[in-house]
């Protein structure tokens, strides 16, 4: 899987790695970039009518927008870094790589890096069974005095 190890001691990643971990990291996120604060970088996993899976990347002290998926609840698996994620009327809560959370239909949340670290999750999008299209409503920015002040 690697190269041999160069002049400096280090060793450097195959480019067979660099491009798996390239597709894995995904396109700058720039389709939503008006519903996030920082860069994110968003590539598809899997889409079917039963599930569509997306690895999601927060550059540190990127986060999304408040927003509600109607007619479908989302399930967010932690794989890299440390990031948070709110749902309305709750306590920001952390993730951390292997920790999961599922964030039921109709429920207005936000998530993304911590301000100093960076993130990326699996966002697991299922339908709720009612036959409608899952629909996202972007709401308001995070509020930016609450977000500097996870730590």
């Amino acid at each position: 899987m690697f190269d041999q190890v160069n002049n400096s001691g280090c060793s450097r990643v195959s480019s067979r790695v660099t491009l798996i971990a390239s597709r894995l990291l995904g396109e700058p996120n720039d389709g939503f970039a008006q519903y996030f604060d920082g860069q994110s970088y968003l590539a598809s996993v899997l889409g079917s009518s039963e599930i569509s899976i997306h690895n999601v990347t927060f550059e540190l002290g990127c986060r999304n927008h408040w927003h509600i998926h109607h007619h479908g609840s989302q399930i967010l698996i932690a794989v890299g870094g440390r990031g948070y994620y709110q749902l309305e009327n709750e306590v920001p809560k952390e993730l951390k790589a292997g920790q999961a959370v599922r964030i039921p239909p109709d429920t207005k949340h936000w998530h993304g890096a911590a301000p100093s670290e960076s993130f990326s999750h699996l966002a697991f999008m299922m339908p709720d069974g009612s036959g409608k299209p899952i629909d996202n409503e972007w709401l308001e920015p995070v509020d930016p005095d609450v977000y500097e002040s996870l730590r």
